[in-house]
């Protein structure tokens, strides 16, 4: 549940004018159409459900008309063409190196956004719960290939296309997205990284912090007691040489997910605090997940 990132994520020429080829895929109702006309928005010339065989085909097209960054879909609809997925990524990897982008949910969230638009699944089994069992055996290989793994169980529309953004943009340098959560409201699905820090001291306890979030200095200066330094120390080196190894294989985004009890005091703070130390060529996004959700306690 950690590990999600699995593929290279080269962006940039080999050969010809073509610099990133993103593909999106994933299951129904997670978000495709919502990420690839964000890629739409930032430039990228994009095509919906086009079947792997044709991606070669595409790539030269685009080439011979200096399109520098295209996106494609594929999912269950495709089904029959998947036969063709790693022979076209092969003859891609001659061009330039494709990143996959996989999109998944819960069950139960993507039920409900199915009962909210009343579509009918691709693969028409004979429930809804079989339907997404299927499609998650028919897309196996793809999100083994995936490059990046998103989950959007609890992404906005709004805030799946900043992720996206933050992914695939023009921005300068690789990616390190930064969230805290908290266990108890659940364990994120979409980070390459997570760190439990339910040992430091907890806020929770002392009456006149309990209101407060790890945003306020003064829970910032619990958290942070004598005997928790070396620990956050111990950390923060760990991170870094996680992020040393993960930008040797020139990887172009990184998420790591910090959690305490509630995600509101020790996670926060020491989010905040990985922000401000760390200056190892990333550009650094900051997410607190639960920092809303209730007092912070058991």
């Amino acid at each position: 549940m950690q590990t999600v990132v699995t593929g290279p994520v080269v962006p940039g020429l080999i050969g010809g004018s073509l610099e990133r080829f993103v593909i999106i895929t994933g299951l129904s109702g997670a978000g495709k159409t919502t990420a690839l006309h964000a890629l739409e928005e930032l430039g990228y010339f994009t095509v919906d459900n086009l079947p792997p065989g044709l991606w070669p085909m595409l790539v030269t097209q685009c080439e011979a008309r200096a399109i520098s960054q295209v996106a494609v879909s594929t999912d269950a609809r495709t089904r029959e063409f998947l036969a063709d997925l790693e022979p076209s990524l092969a003859r891609l990897n001659d061009i330039v190196r494709p990143e996959i982008a996989y999109l998944e949910a819960e069950d139960e969230i993507l039920i409900r956004r199915y009962g909210l638009t009343r579509r009918t699944h691709p693969l028409h089994e004979p429930t809804l719960v079989g339907d997404l069992r299927q499609e998650r055996h028919v897309l196996g290989a793809l999100r083994m290939l995936a490059s990046v793994v998103i989950d959007t169980t609890e992404l906005s529309a709004r805030a799946l296309v900043e992720r996206i953004g933050s992914l695939f943009g023009r921005g300068e340098g690789p990616i390190l997205r930064l969230y805290s959560f908290g266990f108890k409201h659940g364990a994120p699905r979409d980070a390459d990284l997570v760190l439990d820090v339910r040992g430091l001291p907890n806020p929770y306890y002392v009456p006149e912090l309990s209101p407060l979030s790890g945003l306020e200095p003064a829970v910032r200066d619990y958290v942070f007691s004598a005997e928790a330094v070396s620990f956050y120390h111990e950390l923060r080196e760990f991170l870094v040489s996680n992020l040393e190894l993960a930008a040797r294989s020139s990887r172009n985004s990184y998420t790591v997910a910090v959690g305490c009890t509630g995600g509101r005091h020790r996670s926060v703070a020491v989010v905040e605090a990985l922000a401000r130390d760390l200056n190892a060529g990333w550009r650094i996004s900051v997410e607190h997940r639960d920092l809303d959700k209730g007092d912070g306690g058991p």
